[in-house]
């Protein structure tokens, strides 16, 4: 009987190895398979946060580039951009625009020096530079200290100055006129100039009705900084400048007697009358080159006032200090600009 219930013990005993064996087996099979899923959901759970990363990352740095972009236009949408700069110390600007100790360097200062204890210039006013910077200089003071309109255009309508040139006086060479970087003529260039010129009556008119100082330099800081503005009242004071050339030719043809800078104006071959006046030397104002000594004489003329420049390139000689026209009426009121080259000019403030 004992060795009966021994086998049978012995007989059972493999079966519980076999059990436990397919449960280990089992059990290793699920785990294998449950690591196999986790570690594939752990890897595309990585994937996905790279992607999404790599998303943001792209997102930034587009919306980065769309930011500066847009700040970078609203800043040049309603940043004032003024041509004519707010005053600086005279000697503070010369000591950082001149400095080093080359020869025109040295001059530059001493000229400078020479405005501010002897001229008693205190301050300057940097002007744009371009081929209008002479006109802008000058017409910014007329607006500024509110001068009135000269005598002859308080006799007359200067809007229809275009049109008599044409239908009183034959000129009808009006038609090649240039608009400074505009390569504009036609039969419409009437029109245009019609346009400058009443601006330029209206902007006039208003700023000598003005009596404080203070309001005017609001209204300049308005206005130049409005570079479409600008380029019209210019075109007009150019073509006041050939209005007055044409007048002062015809007078000269029925032997009237004429200032003198208009008898050099007509001496040249390259001015002898107001078409190759215009041709030659006007359309170019704006374009290619600025104001000539000759046209600073005409523009003076035309104005009716006395234009004053400091030519700081020629200290210490005669032509330091030169007046445009050489010999203005006594009444004519005073303008006065600094260059160093007699091509940019910049405005002194006394």
């Amino acid at each position: 009987m004992l060795l009966n219930f021994s086998q049978r013990d012995c007989d059972v005993q493999p079966l519980g190895s076999d059990q436990v064996h397919s449960w280990t087996l089992v059990t290793g099979q699920a785990l294998d398979t449950a690591w196999r899923i986790a570690k594939g959901s752990v890897m595309l759970g990585v994937s996905l946060l790279m992607a999404t990363l790599c998303y943001f990352r792209r997102l930034h740095l587009y919306l980065g580039h769309w930011w500066k972009w847009w700040i970078g236009y609203l800043q040049r949408k309603f940043k004032r951009n003024l041509s004519v700069e707010a005053e600086v110390d005279l000697l503070s600007y010369c000591a950082r625009e001149w400095k080093g100790e080359t020869p025109r360097a040295k001059l530059m200062r001493k000229a400078y020096e020479e405005l501010f204890w002897r001229h008693h210039i205190k301050c300057v006013r940097q002007v744009k530079r371009d081929n209008y910077d002479a006109l802008r200089s000058v017409l910014f003071q007329i607006f500024s200290q509110g001068l009135s309109f000269p005598s002859w255009m308080r006799e007359k309508d200067i809007v229809k100055l275009p049109e008599k040139l044409l239908f009183s006086q034959g000129c009808n060479w009006i038609q090649q006129y240039s608009f400074g970087p505009e390569k504009y003529t036609g039969s419409n260039v009437f029109g245009k100039l019609r346009k400058c010129v009443e601006l330029l009556k209206t902007q006039w008119t208003e700023f000598s009705g003005i009596r404080d100082h203070h309001r005017r330099g609001s209204m300049c800081n308005t206005i130049f900084c409005d570079a479409i503005l600008e380029y019209k009242l210019y075109e007009a004071l150019k073509f006041i400048m050939l209005y007055q050339v044409t007048e002062v030719y015809e007078q000269m043809k029925t032997n009237k007697i004429i200032p003198s800078l208009f008898r050099l104006l007509f001496s040249r071959e390259t001015s002898a009358d107001p078409l190759s006046f215009m041709m030659n030397h006007l359309n170019s104002i704006g374009d290619t080159c600025g104001l000539e000594q000759i046209d600073m004489f005409i523009l003076g003329y035309s104005l009716e006032v006395k234009i004053k420049v400091f030519r700081l390139f020629k200290f210490n000689s005669r032509d330091f200090t030169v007046c445009y026209p050489e010999e203005p009426l006594r009444e004519w009121p005073e303008i006065s600009l600094l260059t160093e080259n007699d091509r940019h000019y910049h405005i002194p403030i006394f």
